[in-house]
């Protein structure tokens, strides 16, 4: 009888100091996760290059010159401020080709060192993940419980939305309140996130502005981002084929800047063309280059001063010319 209480006692002890460890465990992952909701970095492999980022976009990013200063300005403050009051929501607008998602992988590749290869830069197509008008509802309920749970796990995180022109209207006005000054919600920060949205809506008022400054003989480094970011705001909130249709993301301006990436001239695509030889050695191939340049399509028909189809099909005629 006493070997077996003393044998319950002993059993008794080890249950009670394995339920103290585990709890122990338990509560240091839930200040763990609390912690990593609230701090600059955790385990988010956040490393930011502010240099770097700069640099990439002085080097890399032709002829966008108001994108370069929008996108450095916005991204360095942003990273640079341990409390700010909103998470940073740039929208890129302008036609294909033009370097706006080039961009939206330098800006991961300088905040986490790889350009969609960290767990923490997530890409939405709608395309892909948002298919059907019908299921607007679903999407939204997927949308947000995607989006907070990546919060959760990292504060510092970026998503991206590719082809808002595709976004059912309706789904992404589910983000509201994550994208407005509010401090903590359900025990995550979310002022410290970045959004990128990336559409082509805009486009022809991009382009015809840049067409009338041309032919007035205003240097295209002249035009400047407050004469296009209104109308641009105003053409994502009237258009149908815009996942901002009577969006209160854009009446409760939650969107930090509007950026506006102007169509390219010949002289930028033969930039492309260059950067693309370099990256496959054959950086002496200016020939290539200029071949490329003059194989593109150009407009307006009268007169033909860009690039119909930006830098996008630049590879494909490297591989023809080289």
């Amino acid at each position: 009888m006493g070997l077996c209480s003393e044998g319950f006692t002993l059993a008794t002890v080890i249950f009670t100091l394995l339920l103290i460890y585990y709890t122990s465990l338990t509560a240091g992952f839930e200040m763990k996760s609390i912690y990593c909701s609230i701090s600059d970095s955790c385990d988010c492999d956040f490393k930011p290059d502010i240099k770097g980022l700069e640099w990439d976009l002085y080097k890399n990013l032709y002829g966008q010159h108001m994108a370069q200063d929008i996108v450095s300005e916005a991204v360095v403050r942003c990273l640079q401020n341990e409390n700010p009051d909103r998470p940073l929501v740039l929208s890129f607008h302008g036609a294909s080709g033009t370097g706006k998602s080039l961009v939206s992988s330098m800006v991961g590749r300088h905040i986490y060192g790889t350009a969609m290869g960290s767990p923490y830069i997530h890409q939405y197509v709608p395309t892909l993940h948002f298919p059907s008008a019908d299921r607007v509802q679903q999407y939204r309920s997927d949308l947000k419980q995607w989006v907070e749970r990546n919060l959760t796990a990292c504060a510092r995180s970026i998503f991206i939305f590719d082809e808002m022109e595709k976004m059912p209207p309706g789904v992404i006005d589910v983000l509201e309140p994550h994208l407005g000054p509010f401090h903590v919600l359900f025990q995550t920060n979310y002022r410290k996130a970045i959004y990128i949205f990336i559409s082509t809506v805009g486009q022809e008022i991009i382009n015809k502005f840049a067409l009338e400054s041309r032919q007035a003989g205003r240097d295209r480094e002249e035009i400047r981002p407050e004469e296009l970011e209104e109308v641009l705001a105003d053409a994502v909130y009237n258009a149908r084929n815009s996942g901002f249709y009577q969006s209160r993301i854009v009446t409760e301006k939650l969107i930090t800047r509007f950026v506006p990436f102007l169509p390219l001239r010949r002289r930028h695509v033969e930039r492309c063309a260059q950067r693309e030889l370099c990256q496959r050695g054959e950086c002496h191939r200016v020939d290539v280059a200029s071949s490329v340049g003059g194989a593109m399509n150009y407009m307006p028909q009268d007169s033909p001063y860009f690039s119909s189809t930006g830098c996008k099909l630049v590879p494909a005629k490297v591989n023809l010319f080289l």
